[in-house]
């Protein structure tokens, strides 16, 4: 089983492009700074920056909504893989390719760090009438609802 879950920050504003051909493909490369849980004596170093790519739909996602410094779950799989340079040298790389994200902190906690257009479906508001931490359920999808 190949599985990884990475929850950091953005090192900086995701990076994507779109692959040649009829059917393009959306491709986002960004780096997460993740927290060491645990610091070896003499080591300067606190986080890991990992290398991470999307693709499709969640590169897309990732693009429009996550910005520097925004703290995201992500979840995906390493993969290796190799190329030669220029210079002829054979060069090894290691990302994750990640299939899933979400946001790991709200709106508020982000400290400003994203705009207007945050994604309200992700995020609802809780109702004051439901209680705190629920949401309403708007009337009429009670077909839609995997349980009844």
């Amino acid at each position: 089983m190949n599985k990884v879950i990475l929850i950091g920050r953005l090192t900086r504003d995701p990076n994507i492009r779109y692959s040649q051909g009829e059917n393009s493909v959306a491709v986002a490369r960004y780096t997460l700074a993740v927290d060491r849980r645990f610091k070896r004596a003499g080591d300067n170093q606190d986080a890991d920056f990992i290398s991470c790519v999307s693709f499709g739909k969640t590169a897309e996602f990732v693009e429009k909504y996550f910005r520097q410094g925004m703290k995201m779950v992500a979840v995906g799989r390493i993969q290796t893989g190799s190329y030669t340079n220029n210079e002829g040298q054979k060069v090894y790389t290691t990302d994750v390719v990640v299939e899933e994200v979400e946001f790991a902190e709200s709106k508020s906690s982000s400290s400003g760090a994203v705009g207007d257009d945050y994604p309200r479906d992700f995020m609802p508001e809780p109702s004051a009438a439901m209680g705190e931490g629920f949401m309403n359920i708007p009337d009429g999808i009670d077909e839609e609802l995997p349980f009844n």
